[in-house]
């Protein structure tokens, strides 16, 4: 509704029939722009905004805090574990890689070989992986490293997983994963990742909207300055947070579960090379070794056959699982550009039966590579985990802010009043009912997202109903 001052005999205008006033007639004031047609919305997407800030930042701020230790632990770790990573001097040339495992061997007799990492750069140690190892989880191995030119070992830590993270930044990944909580810990990090994109896209609808209504924020204190820090920062890192919340997903328990599922419907899984007699890509892989990982040929020829495919640094050479598998050579360098290709190599014979480029991935297969990749900080080195920790630093203060805005909305010491019910009654239906199609689709494939927002909606119309009776009930005479 336009807004014009009234006009009457006392405000400026000449009574009817009368003289004209001296007073100069007041201009009316500019009209207020026209509500997009989006408007309706906004009241909806604030209240899920702030119930979602208010009931997931406690998540969320856990796994911001555990990100900013994780990004920071890949230069941590090369501090921490330099003896055994690098070498004492760099030699002339490099020993077989059969004696430097040798030597591994002789130093720790336990456990069978489940892997090799020969030196990939001058000054890097080999690592020779053990799995069965009494005393050692059994989902890690111990990796002995192994000077290359001297086959001197240099010492032996616990490793996990085929990023090979040492014992620091092991404990702070399952930190952030899972609480040190085990699979159930891992609800914690999933429930977080299902929401951030929903409060990233919501903080974003918001900000935006405000401009567009040129409802631009003045003053430069209190809850003002709170809100257009808390805008600001969330407008600038919401896409960084949007991918965080997808690229962590695809790893979780149930949402990662069903995007493994449609990959797979789609044909777009991630091959891996057959490590049987015949070649063929298969969903499955030599996994597991026995004894000292010499099989027929041995772990010489079956590296320079893996050579000749063009297989370069880093590479990790997997023993054969039993009498019927091959060997498999994969490359591990997961910076850019990435290097992924593998192959089998028949134990008896030496001649590679199998080869799998990166560059023959489906699509999806390698942009999920590239996500976790870049989720974890690997991709780009330290520029990539740089950038996490700037994204993490962000999302600690905007929920510092987040809180501190409904603190300062609040009187005396009490938070503010939380947004009121009934938001949806002023979404236009051919809006509302696509939207709750959508919504609930995503709750089916996303459940920490689907679950929760259906009990908070469930919780809210009971609470809604009882408000509703208490006001409807007569007072006592």
């Amino acid at each position: 509704m336009s807004i014009v001052p009234s006009t009457s005999p006392t405000s400026g205008s000449a009574p009817a029939g009368g003289p004209p006033s001296d007073e100069a007639p007041k201009p009316a004031a500019a009209p207020a722009p026209t509500p997009s047609r989006w408007a309706p919305l906004r009241p909806l997407v604030l209240r899920l905004h702030f119930y979602a800030g208010v009931f997931v930042a406690p998540f969320l701020l856990v796994a911001a805090v555990t990100g900013f230790l994780y990004a920071g632990a890949f230069q941590a770790e090369k501090i921490v574990y330099r003896d055994e990573m690098t070498v004492a001097a760099v030699g002339d040339s490099k020993l077989p890689i059969s004696e430097q495992v040798a030597a591994a061997r002789k130093a720790h007799p336990e456990g069978t070989v489940s892997a090799v990492r020969p030196s990939p750069e001058d000054d890097a140690t080999t690592r020779v992986m053990l799995s069965g190892v009494k005393g050692v989880d059994p989902n890690h191995t111990l990796a002995v490293f192994v000077d290359p030119y001297t086959a001197k070992v240099r010492g032996a830590l616990e490793q996990y997983g085929s990023t090979g993270a040492l014992p620091l930044r092991t404990w702070i990944d399952e930190f952030h994963r899972d609480l040190h909580l085990g699979e159930n810990g891992r609800l914690y990090s999933e429930f977080a990742a299902s929401w951030l994109w929903v409060i990233a896209g919501g903080g974003l609808v918001l900000w935006f909207s405000r401009r567009r209504a040129r409802r631009k924020l003045r003053g430069t204190s209190g809850r003002r300055r709170t809100l257009g820090l808390h805008g600001g920062v969330g407008a600038w890192a919401a896409a960084g947070f949007i991918f965080l919340s997808a690229t962590g997903l695809t790893w979780s328990t149930y949402a990662g579960a069903n995007i493994d599922e449609l990959r797979t419907s789609l044909g777009q899984s991630t091959p891996s090379v057959s490590a049987s007699a015949g070649g063929d890509h298969s969903g499955h892989g030599a996994s597991a070794s026995a004894g000292d990982a010499e099989h027929g040929v041995g772990l010489d020829k079956v590296l320079s056959a893996a050579r000749a495919e063009g297989l370069g640094d880093p590479v990790e050479i997997v023993p054969p699982a039993d009498e019927t598998s091959t060997y498999v050579v994969r490359q591990v360098q997961r910076s850019w550009p990435e290097k992924q290709d593998s192959v089998a190599v028949d134990p008896t014979t030496g001649e590679v039966t199998d080869t799998l480029r990166f560059a023959d991935y489906p699509l999806l297969a390698k942009l999920t590579r590239w996500g976790i990749d870049l989720h974890t900080g690997v991709l780009f080195g330290l520029v990539n985990q740089i950038a996490l920790m700037l994204l993490a630093l962000s999302l600690i203060l905007l929920i510092v802010w987040g809180y501190r805005m409904w603190w300062q909305r609040g009187r005396g010491s009490s938070f503010g009043r939380p947004i009121p019910r009934g938001a949806w009654q002023q979404v236009p239906p051919q809006f509302l009912v696509p939207g709750v199609v959508v919504v609930a689709v995503l709750g089916y494939f996303v459940p920490l997202l689907g679950i929760p927002l259906a009990g908070f909606i469930v919780a809210d119309v009971i609470l809604g109903e009882i408000a509703h009776r208490r006001e409807k009930k007569p007072a006592a005479v």
